[in-house]
């Protein structure tokens, strides 16, 4: 009885096979046939060798959303070069809400203003970066994949040693600021805390000596990241004279002002969320499955095809193994 149960299962099975198995007798190898598999096994193989590069890349995706972290603080991150000796200026943030920001993350290496031939060489190289964002904005999602992360992302040191001593201060470093609109400047003198906001101690210092010409390596928000270029990036601003006050936008002479460097910035309450994104597995398999299944269907018909065409002109026309011959009898 179970012998019964079991042959009649093995039977059901058989019956619904999908992929009947034709017998070698049936099968005839052709010239056409062969070349025509050749030719699919080829772009399968290129395809699946393509396939595997796409499988490698990855693409950036960007998810916008408010931010809600009200109470956390916001990293600001600095590299600029002044040409002034570091005792004779500072730098400090002063908010919205007339709060100052200790700059104790900053550091002040006195350095040469003038750059060496490498250090110039990179700088170039960031300023025609730059002129391409800004005619191409597409360019920075390639920067954010490739172009900048074996590239270094600040100025290489100096491979020379000046022959003068140093004149002017480099400020690196970062801060941490509030998420209320604010002013990060550089003047003349130590920030000192004041009940009605801050001052800067500027009576002490000759005004022979004020020199704002400056050079921004970097200037950014947030976690520094490899392959992003900020928008003041690279700028170079020369002072024609020594009572001089610069802006990112504009800059205006030292009558309109205090003389120093002054950034001024807002805060969105959008955030953007940018990851990076790659292929699953499971997808790259689905799509390998795909390009050999869509091939194999795709030639086997128009194999199908070119054979019935040959085989009608050649029926009309008597050509080939329909041409009429003459038999004797």
């Amino acid at each position: 009885m179970r012998r019964l149960t079991k042959k009649k299962a093995l039977n059901l099975v058989k019956e619904l096979d999908a992929f009947p198995k034709v017998p070698d007798s049936y099968v005839e190898s052709t010239a056409s046939g062969g070349t025509v598999s050749l030719i699919a096994f080829t772009f399968m193989a290129i395809l699946a060798f393509l396939e595997f590069f796409v499988y490698r890349e990855t693409w950036m995706q960007y998810e916008y959303e408010v931010d809600k972290d009200f109470e956390s603080k916001l990293r600001l991150n600095v590299d600029i070069t002044v040409a002034m000796k570091c005792q004779y200026i500072g730098a400090d943030v002063l908010d919205l809400a007339e709060t100052m920001v200790a700059s104790d993350g900053l550091n002040y290496e006195p350095v040469n203003f003038e750059l060496s031939p490498q250090q110039r060489f990179w700088h170039m190289t960031l300023q025609h970066v730059q002129e391409r964002l800004r005619e191409e904005h597409s360019l920075q999602h390639v920067l954010f994949k490739s172009l900048m992360k074996d590239s270094p992302s600040s100025l290489p040191p100096r491979e020379d040693q000046p022959d003068q001593p140093p004149a002017a201060c480099r400020i690196h470093g970062h801060l941490y600021v509030n998420k209320v609109a604010g002013n990060f400047h550089i003047t003349v003198g130590k920030a000192i805390p004041h009940p009605r906001g801050h001052a800067h101690l500027a009576a002490l210092v000759s005004h022979d000596s004020y020199n704002f010409s400056h050079r921004i390596d970097h200037l950014s928000f947030g976690e520094k990241l490899h392959g992003t270029i900020n928008p003041l990036d690279g700028t170079e601003k020369i002072s024609p004279d020594h009572n001089h006050m610069f802006q990112p936008i504009n800059h205006a002479a030292g009558s309109h002002g205090v003389s120093g460097i002054f950034m001024k910035y807002d805060i969105s309450s959008l955030m953007v969320r940018v990851t990076e994104q790659h292929m699953p597995f499971w997808k790259f398999l689905v799509r390998l499955c795909g390009i050999v299944g869509g091939i194999f269907s795709t030639t086997g018909m128009l194999h199908g095809m070119t054979g019935f065409l040959v085989d009608v002109l050649c029926c009309h026309f008597g050509l080939g193994r329909y041409s009429r011959k003459e038999v004797n009898i």
